[in-house]
């Protein structure tokens, strides 16, 4: 292996870094900014680049899942009713979605996330949490805030708004390879009734189980390759260590804000490609 060699890896892992801290933090798997860097900076084709991030997700979702173990954060009762949905979406899109233009889907995708970005900067100062004597019900949760320093409570709502848009979240896994959560995350805190933190927390661990399901199918098409997807990896694990520490300091209202920022981006970036 040559330096040139070594240098395309130690890049992506640089990027895989970046990519970790940011999807640890917020719940999305890091692959909304990976794919757009190997694709557009570096110069691989879009279905290696999508293949590369998902192997990265289920990265995230493992280090993100152990790292909040304890702390009741992962709601895994809705987590796996929304998988159903997520999984139904991604083999829609593998059916579906190559006979439709790139300009449409990207187009579709910058509006929805624009849309999103506006509504978590509406809701920024807004908090989807209860008093602790409260009944969460049957999907709901409790756990510690660390922001009122106390037990919190919240209960699910609008639960067929949460179905949809993990369907189009399962949609979008398998069309771009981003894990779903840039959609999962902001659409269960702003309609759904559930916390920043612990929609995060759900959403990682959600990815995960959506992208062991398609990276196999990558890999069976020859869209992975080994040496980049491993430097990948290893940058994303260290790089979750990162957001993991910002992410216990941070207080939700900026997580939103970052969230609605991030968006914003992915819609920028996705309109661009439409056009």
């Amino acid at each position: 292996m040559g330096l040139s060699s070594f240098l395309v890896i130690a890049i992506v892992m640089a990027a895989g870094i970046a990519a970790g801290s940011l999807g640890a933090l917020l719940g999305i798997g890091g692959g909304v900014f990976l794919v757009p860097f190997l694709n557009v900076v570096m110069g691989l084709p879009f279905k290696v680049a999508a293949a590369i991030s998902l192997v990265t997700v289920i990265a995230t979702s493992s280090a993100v899942s152990a790292g909040t173990i304890g702390r009741n954060l992962i709601n895994v009762r809705l987590g796996m009713l929304l998988e159903v949905a997520s999984a139904a979406g991604g083999q829609v899109a593998g059916l579906t979605l190559s006979s439709l233009p790139d300009r449409v889907i990207f187009g579709a995708f910058a509006a929805f996330t624009a849309a999103i970005a506006v509504i978590m900067v509406g809701r920024s100062g807004r908090r989807n949490v209860l008093e602790a004597n409260v009944n969460p019900g049957i999907l709901g949760g409790r756990f510690y805030d660390e922001d009122s320093s106390r037990e919190v409570v919240y209960r699910v709502k609008r639960l067929h708004i949460g179905m949809i848009a993990a369907f189009v979240a399962g949609c979008v896994s398998g069309s771009f390879g981003i894990g779903g959560g840039v959609l999962k995350v902001p659409v269960l805190n702003a309609f759904c009734g559930v916390p920043m933190r612990a929609a995060a927390a759900t959403s990682a661990l959600m990815i995960g189980v959506t992208a062991v399901a398609t990276v196999p199918l990558h890999y069976a098409n020859g869209y992975i390759r080994p040496p980049l997807a491993a430097a990948a990896v290893l940058g994303v694990l260290a790089g979750s260590r990162i957001g993991f520490w910002f992410g216990e300091r941070a207080r939700a209202r900026w997580l939103k804000l970052l969230m609605a920022a991030v968006l914003a981006a992915v819609s920028m970036m996705y309109f661009v490609k439409a056009l």
